[in-house]
C-alpha cells in the first residue's frame, strides 16, 4: 500500500512525512545561513506542506479501513464513494456539471486537448462556488477544502508523471463519473462524447474512455482487480457491431454489468442506500437492525447478513461464505410482499420493467451554446422545413377525416355519457351548497345560544332571589369587616398609649428608688395626652384616662380597675389574641359566603345550558330534511 501510495506524491525531500522530529532551527544557526540557505529551506518547508495536503485524501481514505472488505467491487465502490462524499461532488448533478463545462469553454475543445492545473482549479472553483450558491446558507461546504482534495486527487490520477497538464476527455470523463445525479443520465452524456454525428459509438473513443475512466480504481489501489487492458472494449461488446445509444444503455445497466465497470452502478447502489433501514436481525452480529444494503442466504432459511459481516466475509453455523446470496436495497413488511403478489398474480403489476426509458435512436444535433451565431438558413434547409410541415399538415387532415367519420352510435355514447357527467356533478354542486347552508345555519345557533340574555336571566326566579340575597349579605359582612378593622386600628392606638405609660411609670419609680408597682394609683390617675382617631366624627378629640379604656376587653378593665399591682404587658397581649381571633372568625365567615355565590353562580350557568340544550334540540327536529 505505501509503494502504491508514493506514486502520486513527490517525495524529493529526504525527511519522513509525519515524523515528531522538529525541523525548527534555533535562532543563532539560523542566522549564520547565507540567503540561499534560507530560500533552499523555506522552499523544502512549503513543499513538505503541499505534499503533506496532497496525501490527506489517500490518507483519510486508509483511516476508513476499507481494504479489510473482502470482495474487491465493493471495495473499490467503496473506497470511490469516499473520495466523492469528501470532495463533495456527490452535491454536483451531472446537469449543472455539464453546464459547467459549457460556460468554461469547454464544449468548443478537442478531446486531445491539454488544459494546466491552473485553469484546471479555476474550472473547479466555478462548479464549487455555484454549489455552494444552490445550498441553503445552513449546508454550506467549505469550497477551498474541496477545491484542493479534488485538485490533488485528479493529479495524482491523471498526471502521475508531474508534466502539469490533463486532457479535456480525462477530465470530462473524471467528472462526469465521480458527480451525482443518476447513471442513465451520466451514461447518455458520456455516449455523447464517443458517438459520431450518426449516434452510432465510435469503438476507438470508447476505448479512450474506458482507458480514461478506469484510471480510478488505479488511483484508489485497485488497479489489479480493475486495470485498463487491450481487451477490455471487447469484454463490453464481444461483437462488432452498430451500437446506438439504447443499446449502450442496455450493456452498461445490465445486471450483471460488464466485468471492468462492475464498480460504477454499485457506487451508485451504495448511495442510493446509505440511510434504508431494515427492521432485522443480523445472524451473525446479532444486532437488532442494519443500514445500507441486507444479504439474505438462498439455502440457509432466515439467514440474513449485514453489509458489514458479509462485505467481511463472516458467517456462522450451516452457513457458508459459498452459498449464493442475495442482496437487498429496502425493506418490506410481511403485507406488503402478499400484496405484492397477489397484485402480480393477477396482473395488475407489469412483470418486467425496463431499467431505463426508450431514447430515440436519432441524434440531435448539439447546439454551441457557448458561442452562438445567427446564420441564413440555405434553400435546401427551407424546403426540408416545409416538406416537414405539409407533412405533418396531411397527417393532421386525415385523423380528423377519420374522426368524422366514427359511427354515429359512438358519438351519441359520448353525447349520453359527457350530459351524465354534467348532471352528476350538478347535483353534487347542489347537495354541496346545501351543506354549506346548513353549517352556516347551525354556527349562528350556536353562536345564538351562546351568548346571555335578559329573557334567559329571567328563566329562574328562585336561583336569582338567592343569589341576590347571598350578595346582599357579602356586601353586609364586608361593613361590618371594615368597621372592625377601624376599632382593630384605634384599639391599637390605645394599647401603644398604655404601654408608653406603664414605660414611664417604671422609669419614674427607678428614679425615686421604690418598687414599680408601689403606687398602682399614679399610674391609673395618670392623664394620656394621646390623641385617639375616631370613624363617626371629623375631628380629633383628647381622651382621659377612662376613655382610652372604652372599647377593650374585661382583662384589660380589671388590671385598670384593681388596685393590686398586675402585669399589664401580659393583659395586652390577651387584648390583641382576642381581637386577633375575632378577626379570623370574620374572614372565615366572608370565605363561605364567597363559596356560596360561587356555587350558585355554577348552578345558574348549568341551568342556562340545559335551556339552551333543549331550544337546539327542538329546533333540529322542527327542521325539514334534505
Amino acid at each position: 500500500m505505501e509503494a502504491l501510495l508514493g506514486q502520486f506524491v513527490l517525495t524529493s525531500s529526504p525527511r519522513i512525512e509525519g515524523s515528531l522530529v522538529s525541523t525548527e532551527l534555533p535562532e543563532s544557526i539560523w542566522l549564520r545561513f547565507s540567503p540561499t540557505d534560507r530560500m533552499i529551506e523555506e522552499a523544502s518547508k512549503s513543499h513538505s506542506k503541499v505534499t503533506v495536503e496532497k496525501r490527506q485524501l489517500f490518507m483519510e481514505m486508509r483511516a476508513q479501513n476499507f481494504d479489510v472488505i473482502r470482495l474487491s467491487t465493493y471495495r473499490t465502490a467503496c473506497k470511490l464513494r469516499f473520495v466523492q462524499k469528501r470532495c463533495n461532488l456527490h452535491l454536483v448533478d451531472v446537469w449543472n456539471m455539464i453546464e459547467a463545462f459549457r460556460d468554461n469553454g469547454l464544449s468548443t475543445l478537442d478531446h486531445n486537448a491539454e488544459i494546466n492545473v491552473s485553469r484546471l482549479e479555476t474550472i473547479l472553483s466555478s462548479i464549487f462556488y455555484q454549489l455552494n450558491k444552490r445550498l441553503p446558507t445552513t449546508h454550506q461546504i467549505n469550497v477551498e477544502q474541496s477545491i484542493g482534495l479534488l485538485l490533488n486527487f485528479m493529479v495524482a490520477t491523471y498526471d502521475s508523471e508531474g508534466h502539469g497538464k490533463l486532457t479535456v476527455f480525462a477530465m470530462k470523463s473524471m467528472l462526469a463519473t465521480m458527480c451525482g445525479g443518476k447513471i442513465v443520465d451520466k451514461l447518455r452524456y458520456i455516449f455523447s462524447q464517443i458517438s459520431d454525428s450518426s449516434g452510432t459509438m465510435v469503438f476507438a473513443k470508447f476505448d479512450q474512455f474506458l482507458r480514461e475512466v478506469l484510471k480510478l480504481p488505479t488511483a484508489v489501489f485497485e488497479g489489479p482487480s480493475f486495470g485498463y487492458t487491450e481487451h477490455s472494449v471487447r469484454t463490453c461488446f464481444p461483437q462488432q457491431k452498430k451500437i446506438l445509444l439504447n443499446t449502450f444503455l442496455d450493456i452498461m445497466m445490465a445486471d450483471p454489468p460488464p466485468q471492468c465497470l462492475v464498480w460504477l452502478p454499485l457506487m451508485h447502489r451504495l448511495a442510493n442506500v446509505e440511510n434504508v433501514f431494515h427492521p432485522v436481525e443480523c445472524s451473525y452480529c446479532r444486532s437488532e437492525s442494519m443500514m445500507g444494503f441486507r444479504y439474505r442466504c438462498q439455502q440457509c432459511h432466515g439467514y440474513q447478513l449485514c453489509q458489514n459481516c458479509f462485505w467481511r466475509g463472516h458467517a456462522n453455523g450451516p452457513h457458508s461464505n459459498q452459498h449464493q446470496m442475495k442482496e437487498h436495497s429496502s425493506w418490506k413488511s410481511p403485507a406488503k410482499k402478499l400484496s405484492h403478489a397477489i397484485s402480480k398474480s393477477l396482473g395488475c403489476v407489469p412483470i418486467g420493467e425496463p431499467p431505463h426509458p426508450v431514447y430515440p435512436e436519432a441524434s440531435e444535433r448539439p447546439q454551441d451554446l457557448a458561442h452562438p451565431t445567427t446564420t441564413l438558413e440555405s434553400p435546401s434547409r427551407l424546403d426540408e422545413e416545409h416538406r416537414l410541415i405539409a407533412r405533418y399538415a396531411a397527417r393532421l387532415a386525415a385523423e380528423a377525416s377519420n374522426s368524422t367519420q366514427c359511427p354515429p352510435t359512438d358519438l351519441s355514447f359520448n353525447f349520453d355519457a359527457n350530459k351524465q357527467q354534467r348532471q352528476l356533478i350538478a347535483e353534487l354542486e347542489n347537495k354541496n351548497r346545501e351543506i354549506l347552508q346548513e353549517i352556516q345555519r347551525l354556527r349562528l345557533e350556536h353562536e345564538q345560544a351562546s351568548q346571555p340574555t335578559p329573557e334567559k336571566a329571567q328563566q329562574n326566579p328562585t336561583l336569582l332571589a338567592e343569589l341576590r340575597l347571598l350578595r346582599h349579605r357579602k356586601d353586609e359582612l364586608e361593613k361590618r369587616m371594615s368597621a372592625l378593622q377601624e376599632s382593630r386600628r384605634e384599639l391599637m392606638v390605645q394599647l401603644e398609649g398604655l404601654m408608653r405609660l406603664l414605660k414611664d411609670e417604671e422609669q419614674k419609680g427607678a428614679q425615686t428608688g421604690g418598687s414599680p408597682h408601689s403606687s398602682p394609683s399614679h399610674s391609673a390617675s395618670c392623664t394620656m395626652p394621646m390623641p385617639i382617631r375616631s370613624t363617626s366624627a371629623g375631628s380629633t378629640p383628647t381622651h382621659t384616662p377612662q376613655d382610652c379604656l372604652a372599647g377593650v376587653s374585661d382583662d384589660v378593665l380589671d388590671a385598670f380597675s384593681q388596685g393590686v399591682p398586675r402585669n399589664l404587658r401580659n393583659d395586652l397581649l390577651v387584648a390583641a389574641d382576642s381581637i386577633t381571633n375575632t378577626m379570623s372568625s370574620l374572614v372565615k365567615e366572608l370565605h363561605s359566603v364567597d363559596d356560596g355565590l360561587e356555587d350558585e353562580e355554577v348552578n345558574m350557568r348549568n341551568g342556562r345550558e340545559k335551556v339552551s340544550a333543549q331550544r337546539h334540540y327542538g329546533n333540529r327536529h322542527s327542521t325539514p330534511s334534505f
